[in-house]
Parts: structure tokens; C-alpha cells; sequence
């Protein structure tokens, strides 16, 4: 009986049961993503350290262990518990944004200061994403009665995501997280009422703006200035196919490759040092020479279902909070993903944008599983014992 009363106190539907759909998809990909990493990062792995093929993915096993264990220990907390801290996430958030200006604990790496060392080495932006929901969510649920008014409702919401988005572009020149932010911030914004003429009016201006002030950066000072290539290299990669043109030229090369059927796990050629870091970014390329459009349609496929159940997790929610942080954490990945699946296909410029559950990052993938973790235990909330 103390035993019962103990779990209740956890959390009123820790014992419910979760989308086994959704937990199906995520352990398939997480799968596929491990065994992509293995493949890709091989020659990278053997080339860095001269006799040790498996270090990028020893790594990236043990924390997608220690993540999926986080995500099933999470998926037992109830999702209203993280409503209490939505002001601290919020500023955590900012100070994280801002510890990569601080000598010892910021570092650089491609030109580029977006990571700190705190005994592991990770980027501050990633913990931001899930903050952010977390506070939106919560931030939009209490204002719910004023997301109709074009101030309440749509300006003064997008004040809040004004320093992240500073930072990110002003100090960490960090593009590709200030999309995916600004789009999941949107996405909520429209799914919890503020109108969509805003958006089309108002968010239309502020987003050419925000252009124009990207370009200009990038025309008369140095930040940013690889944007202008990386734009030119989309519409040509063969103008300069030994320059800004090289990764995505290799990695069409890698999806030509692939074919129907792929030339077979662990036979990539491209990832022998022709795709830079083919481990990261760029494994969507790989994995479409190895497995080739079956293996594509497959790992697609399973997105849509994580995207399917994420949003019907949404809909069923029990209250407007496990809505919003269900959409959040599905658009976060769904975006992700596509965003991802563009650039290495061409279909738009290099942003950066990693591929979830694929590309190698062993924070972020923690980070990423403990987000899941969220999404399911809403799942719980839908369903009964």
C-alpha cells in the first residue's frame, strides 16, 4: 500500500502505459543511428588515432545506453513537474548561451564558439531547445486568454526568444540552431492560439529583416561570411568543386552510389576521408550509399511514425502544457530531420544541422533521449492502466 502511495506521489500515471509505437520508432532509429556511426566514422576513428577504428562509437553506445535508460526513468516523471521550473530553464538557458565567452570553459572548434567544457564537452544551444519548449509551453498555457491580441498574443512572446537568437548569431554564429529555435517557438506559438495573419503580416517583415541584417553581416564584416559561399556553392557546387562545393558534391556522389539497394553496410567509399567528418552532418549520405533508397525510405519512414505518434501524443494530451511541450519536442526532431535530409540531398544550402539520433554527439544524443522521455510519459497521460 506505502508502495502505491509512493509511486502516485511520482507521478499519478507513472504505471499507465506508454505509446509502444512511438518507443518502437525511437529504439529503431536510435539502432540504425549506431549502426550508421559505426560505419561512418571508422576511417575518421583510424585516421585520428592510428589504430583504433571504434572510438566514436564506443562513445556514442555508452550514452545512448545511459540515454535510454534516462529516457525510460524520465517517461515515469510526470511532464507537469518540469511547469514548475519554466522561469529557471529559461535563464539556464541564457547563461549556458553565454559560459562559451568565458575563458576555460568556452572553446572554439571550425571557427566557430558554440561549446563549453564542464568535464564533458558539449554545446549549450542543444540543452537551450528543450529549455525553451519547456518555457514556452508553460509561458504560453498562463496567457492563454491574451494569444489573440497582436501585442500580448505575438510580439511580446517573440521577446523572449530575442536574446537566444542574439546570442546564437552574434556570439556563437550559429545559424542552423537559431532556425530550428525560431520555428519551434512559431509552431507552438500558432498551436496555442496567436493568430496566423500574425505570422503572415508581422512575422513575414521580421523575417526579411532578420535576412537582410544576415547578409549585410556577412557582405561588409567577417561573421558569417561563409553563408554568402555555402548559398553560392548550393546553386553551383561545380564552381568551385574543390572549395565550398566539396561536401555536398561528395556527398551526391555517395547517394548516386547507393542506388536502389545500397553497395552494402560498411562499403561506403565516400567516407573515407572524401566526406568531411561523414560521422556528423553528413551520415544521411552515407547510409544512402550503403543501403541505398530502401535504407532512405526506411529510416524516412520511421520518422514520419516518430512524427505521427508525437503529434497524436499532442492531440490527446490532457491539459494545454502536455500539448504544447508533445508539439515542441516532435517539431524539434520532425524539423531536424528534414532540415537535415535537405542539405545532404541539395535541396537547400549547408545550415549544419545534425540528423537526430544519427549524428554523432554523445551530449546531445543524451540530451535528445531525455526529451523523448518527456514526450512518452505525456503518452502515459492519454492512456490507461
Amino acid at each position: 500500500m506505502s508502495k502505491n502511495k509512493k509511486v502516485r506521489r511520482f507521478s499519478k500515471f507513472a504505471n499507465n502505459q506508454l505509446d509502444f509505437i512511438l518507443l518502437i520508432a525511437v529504439i529503431l532509429l536510435l539502432s540504425l543511428g549506431l549502426i550508421m556511426v559505426l560505419s561512418a566514422s571508422s576511417p575518421t576513428s583510424l585516421a585520428e588515432t592510428g589504430d583504433d577504428s571504434y572510438s566514436y562509437f564506443r562513445k556514442q553506445a555508452i550514452f545512448a545506453v545511459v540515454g535510454v535508460i534516462a529516457m525510460l526513468f524520465i517517461s515515469k516523471i510526470d511532464y507537469r513537474f518540469w511547469k514548475k521550473f519554466y522561469k529557471i530553464a529559461y535563464w539556464v538557458s541564457i547563461i549556458l548561451l553565454l559560459m562559451v565567452l568565458i575563458p576555460g570553459i568556452g572553446s572554439s572548434a571550425g571557427g566557430a564558439r558554440r561549446w563549453i567544457n564542464l568535464g564533458v564537452r558539449f554545446q549549450p544551444s542543444e540543452i537551450a531547445k528543450i529549455g525553451l519548449i519547456i518555457f514556452y509551453a508553460s509561458y504560453l498555457t498562463d496567457h492563454k486568454d491574451e494569444l489573440k491580441g497582436f501585442y500580448k498574443g505575438f510580439i511580446k512572446p517573440l521577446l523572449y526568444v530575442v536574446p537566444v537568437v542574439l546570442i546564437l548569431i552574434l556570439i556563437q554564429d550559429h545559424l542552423s540552431a537559431t532556425i530550428i529555435i525560431v520555428a519551434v517557438v512559431s509552431i507552438m506559438m500558432l498551436m496555442a492560439g496567436t493568430r496566423l495573419k500574425y505570422f503572415l503580416t508581422a512575422g513575414t517583415g521580421i523575417g526579411v529583416l532578420g535576412v537582410a541584417g544576415l547578409y549585410l553581416m556577412a557582405k561588409f564584416t567577417s561573421k558569417g561570411a561563409f553563408r554568402l559561399a555555402r548559398i553560392t556553392s548550393f546553386l553551383d557546387p561545380w564552381a568551385d568543386k574543390q572549395g565550398d562545393g566539396w561536401q555536398v558534391i561528395q556527398s551526391l556522389y555517395a547517394i548516386g552510389s547507393g542506388g536502389l539497394f545500397g553497395v552494402g553496410l560498411g562499403q561506403s567509399k565516400q567516407k573515407y576521408l572524401y566526406i568531411s567528418e561523414p560521422h556528423t552532418d553528413f551520415i544521411f549520405a552515407v547510409l544512402a550509399e550503403e543501403l541505398g533508397f530502401v535504407g532512405c525510405a526506411v529510416v524516412i519512414a520511421l520518422f514520419c511514425v516518430f512524427i505521427w505518434r508525437g503529434v497524436l501524443t499532442a492531440m490527446k494530451a490532457p491539459d494545454m502544457f502536455g500539448s504544447l511541450v508533445a508539439i515542441g519536442i516532435t517539431s524539434l526532431i520532425g524539423l531536424q530531420a528534414i532540415i537535415n535530409i535537405a542539405v545532404v540531398t541539395s535541396s537547400m544550402p549547408v545550415t549544419g544541422m545534425p540528423l537526430p539520433f544519427f549524428s554523432y554527439g554523445v551530449t546531445s544524443l543524451l540530451i535528445l533521449l531525455c526529451s523523448v522521455g518527456i514526450l512518452l510519459n505525456i503518452s502515459r497521460a492519454t492512456s490507461k492502466v
